[in-house]
C-alpha cells in the first residue's frame, strides 16, 4: 500500500525542532554505561504509526532489532519523550562497515575491470577485498572554501577516485602512496597489472577499542586515490553524472535516493534518519559516528564507497555500513570538507 508521501517528510521547522532535541537529549541517552538492551543510536525522523508516517517529528532510538514491550526489562524501554520530543523506534540492524565480506557476483557485473573506470565498479586496496568506486573527482580549486561552502576556478592538481576509508586505507592501516586496484583484489586485481590509482589522503577513524565511544567525533569514513586522467571517469554507472551536491541543512528526511555499487548494482531507498549517531562495527572494533543519514536497506557487502544521489542526480552522502535492514551513509558535505575534494561543480 502507497504510503502519504506528503507526511513522510518533514518541514524544515520541525527537522530544526528535532534537531534541537537531539543534541540535548542524545549525548546522555547513548551514555555507554547506561546504555538500553539492542540500542545502536539515535537521530531525527518522522513518527509512524500503524504503519503510517504521521509528519510529525520524532527522535528516532535505532535498535538492532524491535522486541515487544512484555520481552524487555523496565530499564530497556524507550520512554515515549526526550528532552520534551516523542520518541519512536527504528530497527537498523547490526550496522557492519561494509556490511562484512564482498558477496560474489556473477561475471556480467560491475566486478570486472574497466578503464577508464566509472563510478559503481569494483576498486580496493592491494591488502582488502573490494568496494565500490563513488565516482571521480578533484582537489578544491583556488578560491574554494568549506565554511561557508564555495567552489573556486582553476587548474586541478590532481584527479582522484573516492571511497571509503575502509576501501582504499584499510580502516587506517595504508600508508599514502599504497597501491590501490581496479578490480579490487577479491574480484581479481593484482598488483601491478590493475594498479589505478595511488592512495591520496584518508580521514583518520577513531575506534574502541581504544577510545571510548563517549569521545569518538566520526564523521566520515571516507578516502582518495590520485591516479590518470585518462583513466578515471566522473560517470556513474546507470546513474549518470552528479549533477551537483546537496548541503546537509537541505536533506529531508523521506526523499526518495538511489545508488550503483559494485554487488547489487542499481538500487533506490528512501531517506528514515538524518542528524544520526550510531555505532558501526569494524571487525572486533566499534567506531561511533555523528551526522549520519540513515536509508532504507539499498546495499550489501562490497557496496561500500557507493555514491548516494537523489533522483535527480543531486549527491547527497557516501554509503559506507549497513545490516539486512539499512543502510548508512555519510553527509557529502562533510567528505568535501574533510577531504577537501569537489564531486560536483553546483551546490543544489
Amino acid at each position: 500500500m502507497a504510503i502519504d508521501e506528503s507526511k513522510a517528510t518533514l518541514a524544515p521547522t520541525a527537522i530544526a525542532e528535532a534537531q534541537s532535541a537531539n543534541s540535548r537529549a542524545g549525548p546522555e541517552f547513548l551514555n555507554q554505561a547506561a546504555l538500553a538492551a539492542n540500542v545502536v543510536g539515535m537521530g531525527v525522523g518522522v513518527k509512524w504509526t500503524n504503519g503510517e508516517p504521521t509528519g510529525e517529528p520524532a527522535l528516532l532510538v535505532l535498535v538492532t532489532h524491535k522486541l515487544a514491550l512484555d520481552q524487555l526489562s523496565p530499564a530497556d524501554v524507550v520512554p515515549q519523550r526526550l528532552a520534551d520530543m516523542q520518541t519512536d523506534v527504528l530497527a537498523v540492524g547490526y550496522p557492519v562497515a561494509g556490511h562484512g565480506e564482498p558477496l560474489d557476483v556473477g561475471p556480467q557485473t560491475l566486478a570486472r575491470r574497466v578503464r577508464p573506470a566509472k563510478g559503481g565498479y569494483s576498486v580496493g586496496h592491494k591488502d582488502i577485498t573490494a568496494g565500490t568506486i563513488a565516482t571521480c573527482v578533484y582537489d578544491i580549486l583556488p578560491g574554494g572554501t568549506v565554511s561557508p561552502p564555495a567552489h573556486g576556478v582553476g587548474v586541478p592538481r590532481q584527479y582522484h577516485i573516492l571511497s571509503n576509508n575502509h576501501v582504499l586505507a584499510n580502516s587506517n592501516a595504508a600508508a599514502l602512496g599504497d597501491p590501490i586496484l581496479q578490480p579490487g583484489p577479491h574480484d581479481g586485481g593484482v598488483d601491478p597489472a590493475d594498479r589505478i590509482a595511488t592512495l591520496t589522503r584518508f580521514v583518520p577513524i577513531t575506534m574502541d577499542p581504544p577510545v571510548p565511544r563517549a569521545l569518538h567525533r566520526n564523521l566520515v569514513d571516507a578516502a582518495i586515490a590520485g591516479g590518470q586522467f585518462h583513466d578515471l571517469d566522473r560517470e556513474i554507472y546507470w546513474v549518470g553524472y552528479a549533477r551537483g551536491w546537496r548541503q546537509k541543512r537541505d536533506i529531508a528526511v523521506g526523499t526518495v535516493v538511489k545508488k550503483t555499487g559494485r554487488t547489487t548494482n542499481f538500487t533506490t531507498g528512501r531517506i528514515t534518519a538524518i542528524n544520526a549517531t550510531i555505532d558501526v562495527a569494524y571487525g572486533s572494533q566499534v567506531a561511533r559516528f555523528i551526522d549520519q543519514i540513515v536509508t532504507t536497506n539499498i546495499s550489501a557487502g562490497g557496496d561500500s564507497g557507493s555514491l548516494i544521489t537523489t533522483v535527480d542526480n543531486v549527491a547527497v552522502g557516501l554509503l559506507f555500513a549497513g545490516s539486512a535492514v539499512a543502510t548508512i551513509v555519510n553527509q557529502i558535505e562533510n567528505v568535501r570538507a574533510l577531504l577537501r575534494v569537489e564531486v560536483a561543480e553546483q551546490i543544489l
